[in-house]
């Protein structure tokens, strides 16, 4: 089973939060057996939404690739003034060029939600993110890790995610791999 960790951020460095919460999900998903593709936001490529183009740019034909063939999304942003950042939701509108499939933008998709925010508001990106992931026709997994980004790291050892955070983590992967008999 394919899963795609879509990293909404445009850090791109394998030190940055988004990079090490990135890896924390791939590393747990491959020894549990899944295939997994970390997606960039900020090394995809993806340009300005615009459904007047004649054809279809590369950077959103392979995005529409990696999402349409991946069961399991995990979608992961920090928050900006109460949402997710505005090239996040640029790329998922490109999920428009899949209206005319027989089943369209992401029909079906398990996707789970993770947030992170200096303060106690990550909810709202959360809350954002569980919108979009419902208009695209996904389902979003009943738990999601919204994050104080200070307790986020482990004290003792910053290269680690804390105790607190790992556990939520395995309990989203936990939820979000767990075969369902139906969706209803």
């Amino acid at each position: 089973m394919k899963v795609v960790i879509f990293n909404g951020s445009l850090e791109s460095r394998p030190e940055s939060t988004s990079g090490k919460i990135s890896r924390y999900f791939a590393e747990k998903l491959r020894k549990a057996g899944f295939q997994t593709e970390i997606f960039n936001l900020a090394d995809s490529g993806i340009p300005l939404f615009d459904l007047s183009l004649t054809r279809k740019p590369l950077a959103v034909e392979r995005m529409v690739q990696v999402f349409l063939e991946a069961e399991i999304h995990i979608w992961m942003a920090p928050l900006y003034h109460e949402s997710i950042p505005g090239v996040m939701k640029n790329c998922l509108d490109w999920l428009e060029v899949t209206a005319n499939h027989y089943q369209p933008y992401l029909t079906d998709k398990t996707v789970g939600l993770v947030c992170w925010a200096d303060g106690l508001q990550a909810m709202q990106g959360i809350n954002t993110m569980d919108a979009i992931a419902k208009s695209l026709r996904a389902w979003p997994i009943p738990f999601s890790v919204p994050i104080i980004r200070s307790a986020l790291f482990d004290q003792e050892d910053p290269t680690k995610i804390s105790a607190l955070y790992s556990d939520k983590f395995d309990k989203l992967i936990s939820i979000a791999t767990t075969k369902k008999i139906d969706k209803i």
